[in-house]
């Protein structure tokens, strides 16, 4: 299929063939047939990924700030490394389309067939097909032409800003900005039975809003003010929205001008928010904020899971939104198919976006839309790349599942430069990524079916960097196959899970292997040769200061910072000892406070065979100018320091020395060279199947401790 994207290095636009994305349960596979360019959105993307490295930087002061902490903590060559893989990614442009329903979830509540309209930057994008959450679908009437309804997502932005206003019957609501955006906004002021009136600076968007049967607009160069208080016999605004995106806060200081005493202000521009104490607290105005499509955005648990927030306590949350602008169209009391001006061939992408950037200054655009050619034949979900990109060489073939950012910054180098390898086959659920990191690194195709890599008899080796919730089904089903498998961590996330990988690996006669890299890091490699010959018990000391991530995120919807993170401290400790964990005491945090996940800050106390002790101290809230990780070892007399990877101190008698490293260097590329040469050697994995087991359970085990034996239940897993 075709898909759009944009190189956020460089800012080329390329149309992509790829792979048709996968289906998952709780979400639907469309066949787009238009989707909507949404005019403001799209072009700061795209000015953004235009930017020099310098003008990205000014333009994103925060990333500078992330990028200055890692290269204090991890030199300037692996963030350089990090900070390139990055920004060479493609993003896939557009968040609003409509189309038809070819698969559905189990769980979606949608059929085959069904007319939907689609939302969210990442899912509704400008392709040929797309996967969509079922929160992020809502059904089109009949009455409602597929190319109107391609503008759902653009016209709930403009309802939510509506209503945060909270418009009662007979305001006057001044829209500032007569975009896409401003113009659907007057709409819905219109229908709330509200006086809209519009301000723009271009005299052309004025002349839209007439034709929409707006009379009350004005130029922004007139006296607005005047305007407005002659239109409202002299009492001003009751609610201003401000729709427009500017670079000083003009809109918001016209729109404080505007209001009556106790008016209200609605945000839904980018405007810099440098308010006058004096007028707000004179008028007592009031400013909202509106958030993008409405209640649910920004939460992953409602877009990404499915999970709807009771109609009771939120009654219009963004999938709600999408349904009513939809009903409203249906009922024709909203008019989109006189904004559409423009209508293309996603193959025409680059006169698309000249037209929307400006560049066709004899040409005015308001809603310019994709217009989609139906795709004969069953779903294609496997690209094939020419044979001049493949890498040829190698013993092992390489099947890899994912291909996030850790793949790519790191993962995938450390699997290129472990030598033996043979590149077959790449498998992301979008696609898109695939296609692009797999043409790149040499990968013989691209699908986004990962169990086609089971079926390819070239392939030795499965590598699974995917979500958690999907290692364990992956896991399995690989094994299974008769395949090698490479699981960055965690093994699993269930007691259950972890019992039947254990019977399946030990069965399958087959090499597993979880990413505990730092086992093999250059200087954990020395600082356990340092104590080879003392024969009393050891004792490590290893914090980590982790960094501070908010509850909700991926890390705590992934199964959680013990079972995901800390699993890497326990197997290390494991290794430096030499012997396996017998018990494990864990207490944390108890914050009392909603943004803070208590297991964040948790302190594991481990006795292992031989008297061997380790203390962990797993931290979320350190000062982020202190290094991530630290490692103190002390026994026979003898001690070992080791600051984050890069700098060990050896202490022996009377004798103490340094060794330091010129790159940070966790042990991900000796990892991969020695799970490909026990492959290729078929000489024993490099971590024992019981260590494994051992160090997924004691995570478990860490868990039950701290929220209790519930929290780590058997819940079927999505395999996606």
């Amino acid at each position: 299929m075709k898909q759009l994207l944009q190189n956020m290095k460089t800012g080329e636009l390329r149309i992509a063939e790829v792979p048709v994305p996968a289906l998952r349960d709780g979400g639907v596979v469309v066949r787009v047939a238009v989707s909507c360019i949404s005019a403001g959105t799209e072009r700061n993307i795209m000015d953004f990924a235009k930017k020099s490295y310098v003008d990205k930087a000014r333009a994103r002061p925060d990333l500078v700030r992330q990028v200055a902490d890692k290269v204090r903590k991890e030199g300037l060559a692996n963030t350089y490394k990090a900070v390139m893989s990055r920004l060479d990614v493609e993003t896939a442009l557009g968040y609003s389309c409509a189309g038809v329903v070819v698969e559905a979830g189990k769980t979606s509540g949608f059929s085959v067939g069904d007319r939907v309209a689609c939302a969210g930057m990442g899912f509704a994008s400008h392709a040929e097909y797309v996967f969509v959450p079922k929160n992020l679908v809502a059904l089109v009437p009949p009455e409602v032409a597929l190319a109107d309804a391609s503008y759902a997502t653009i016209g709930a932005i403009a309802m939510q800003g509506v209503r945060t206003l909270e418009p009662t019957l007979g305001d006057t609501v001044v829209v500032i900005g007569l975009g896409m955006i401003g113009l659907l906004a007057m709409q819905f002021a219109n229908a709330s039975g509200c006086r809209a009136i519009g301000v723009d600076l271009d005299p052309r968007k004025l002349e839209v809003a007439r034709k929409l049967g707006f009379d009350r607009v004005i130029l922004r160069s007139d006296d607005v003010e005047s305007a407005v208080q002659a239109w409202t016999g002299g009492i001003g605004a009751d609610a201003v929205l401000v729709a427009a995106t500017a670079p000083t806060n003009d809109p918001l200081e016209l729109a404080v001008g505007l209001c009556r005493k106790r008016g209200r202000i609605g945000m839904l521009g980018t405007v810099p928010l440098q308010m006058t104490h004096k007028p707000f607290y004179e008028k007592e105005l009031q400013l909202r904020m509106s958030t993008s499509y409405g209640p649910g955005r920004y939460d992953p648990s409602y877009e990404l899971d499915g999970v709807d927030y009771p109609i009771g306590y939120v009654r219009w949350t963004e999938q709600r939104n999408l349904g009513c602008f939809l009903d409203l169209l249906a009922a024709k009391k909203l008019d989109v198919a006189s904004l559409t001006t423009h209508r293309f061939a996603i193959t025409q992408a680059e006169e698309a976006y000249a037209l929307v950037e400006g560049k066709k200054p004899d040409e005015h655009a308001v809603g310019v839309l994709f217009e989609m050619t139906e795709v004969p034949g069953p779903l294609q979900r496997r690209i094939e790349f020419p044979r001049k990109f493949m890498s040829r060489s190698g013993k092992v073939g390489v099947g890899l599942i994912g291909a996030g950012t850790f793949t790519r910054a790191t993962l995938l180098p450390a699997i290129l430069g472990a030598g033996d390898v043979r590149l077959c086959g790449i498998s992301t659920a979008s696609g898109a990524t695939g296609e692009k990191l797999g043409m790149t690194a040499g990968f013989a195709y691209t699908t986004t079916e990962w169990r086609q890599l089971l079926e390819d008899k070239d392939v030795d080796l499965i590598v699974v960097a995917t979500q958690h919730r999907a290692h364990a089904a992956m896991v399995k089903a690989a094994l299974l196959a008769d395949k090698n498998v490479f699981v960055e961590k965690p093994l699993c996330l269930t007691r259950t899970e972890l019992a039947e990988i254990e019977t399946i690996a030990a069965e399958s006669g087959r090499l597993l292997h979880v990413g505990f890299n730092r086992r093999f890091a250059p200087l954990v490699v020395q600082m356990r040769q340092h104590f080879a010959s003392v024969r009393e018990p050891l004792a490590i000391a290893y914090r980590i200061n982790a960094g501070y991530a908010p509850p909700g995120g991926p890390v705590h919807r992934e199964g959680g910072r013990i079972i995901g993170e800390v699993c890497h401290f326990l197997d290390t400790a494991v290794y430096l000892t030499g012997s396996p964990i017998l018990s494990l005491h864990a207490a944390s945090t108890r914050a009392g406070n909603a943004a803070l996940a208590d297991e964040d800050t948790v302190a594991l106390t481990c006795q292992h065979a031989n008297g061997h002790l380790t203390t962990i101290l797993y931290a979320a809230r350190g000062n982020p100018l202190l290094p991530k990780e630290r490692i103190e070892v002390h026994g026979g007399m003898r001690s070992a320091v080791l600051d984050d990877f890069t700098s060990l101190k050896l202490f022996d008698g009377a004798h103490a020395r340094t060794q330091r490293a010129l790159l940070q260097d966790k042990g991900h590329k000796a990892q991969l060279q020695a799970v490909v040469a026990a492959i290729r050697d078929r000489k024993p994995a490099p971590i024992a199947l019981a260590d494994l087991v051992s160090v997924t359970e004691w995570t478990f085990s860490a868990v039950e401790q701290l929220r209790g034996p519930s929290e780590i239940d058997d819940e079927e897993r999505d395999e996606d």
